[in-house]
């Protein structure tokens, strides 16, 4: 692992996990304390808490501060660096849709046209 690499392996290391994956869903609309989070799962508190720590480490939520609370929200940068990764590959998969699609067309013009050239329709 190189160190550029390093944090972007945290984020996607920590998006591996669907728990995970849901807690930024939950943090997504709002933020939330570590009780609101337990809320919805079937995870104990300190469950919850270990994946919180997995995400921060990665990035993808911060604790504030308000009174005896420090709730958890979602800081969505390191996603959009993930974003931008997976977007190296769009054109791939731009270019494998773009020949499937030209192969499809050709295979419906000779099923159209038959074998021998003559118009089925």
């Amino acid at each position: 692992m190189t160190p550029a690499a390093a944090p972007l392996d945290r984020v996607f290391a920590a998006l591996a996990d669907p728990t995970r994956r849901a807690i930024l869903a939950r943090l997504a609309e709002g933020e939330a304390t570590v009780n609101e989070l337990v809320a919805p799962f079937a995870l104990s508190q300190p469950t919850i808490s270990k994946h919180l720590k997995v995400l921060e480490g990665a990035g993808l939520v911060a604790r504030g501060r308000s009174a005896q609370f420090r709730p958890v929200r979602l800081d969505a940068a390191p996603l959009q660096e993930a974003a931008g990764w997976l977007g190296g590959y769009r054109r791939f998969w731009e270019t494998s849709l773009d020949q499937l699609d030209a192969y499809v067309q050709e295979m419906k013009e000779r099923e159209r046209h038959g074998s021998d050239g003559t118009d089925r329709e």
